[in-house]
């Protein structure tokens, strides 16, 4: 990533070019959650509410600038894994072209358009979750990196990813999993666990 200089005003990547930064925050917390959903204004920041059993939120994360405003949100969430063994799921709302998505799922290029073309050519949804009241059916789009699985829908006008590892763990979005938008509202009782080292790119 080139940050901005004399001759652009955007961050630019010398594959896909201008991008809007990513941000990550050092720590999860309720301040950390208001301070995201703030800037996020009209992006969505989807989180399992009520969270799973023994699920705890464990980190956010958001794409742009000053200038170009919140492109891209990214919650993170840990818990036991429906199989069984630990589990971590990341939930995207992305503008289309962002790209940040495609990159946690492991897929190239800026949009899961391609992906998604593909998959809906095959079969009927992988899957559902309810997200504000709405069923928003999934479709998985085959990420080549083993170790996760990834679905792709459409909510509120963006993209929504749901990300999860292991690929097993996938599962948790065939259980009528409700997303709610932390945007709207933040519930008091949401728990919070140790950062993520998915959104800090350890994928």
């Amino acid at each position: 990533m080139r940050p901005p200089d004399l001759v652009s005003s955007d961050w630019r990547c010398a594959v896909d070019g201008p991008v809007p930064p990513l941000r990550v925050a050092e720590h999860i917390g309720t301040e950390i959650i208001e301070s995201v959903t703030g800037r996020a204004k009209d992006m969505p920041v989807w989180c399992p509410w009520p969270l799973p059993t023994g699920w705890m939120v464990t980190g956010v994360g958001w794409a742009g600038d000053d200038r170009t405003g919140t492109r891209a949100t990214a919650l993170a969430c840990s818990g036991p894994a429906p199989l069984g063994g630990p589990a971590d799921i990341l939930l995207v709302a992305e503008e289309p072209g962002v790209g940040l998505g495609n990159r946690y799922a492991g897929l190239s290029g800026a949009d899961p358009g391609p992906y998604l073309a593909e998959a809906l050519e095959t079969t009927a949804a992988h899957a559902k979750v309810r997200a504000d009241g709405w069923p928003i059916p999934l479709w998985s789009v085959g990420t080549p990196v083993g170790d996760r699985s990834a679905y792709v829908g459409e909510a509120k006008g963006v993209w929504l990813y749901a990300i999860a590892w292991p690929s097993s763990a996938g599962y948790l979005f065939a259980e009528d999993l409700v997303l709610h938008d932390l945007a709207q509202w933040l519930p008091g009782e949401l728990v919070y666990g140790a950062p993520s080292p998915y959104l800090h790119g350890a994928v």
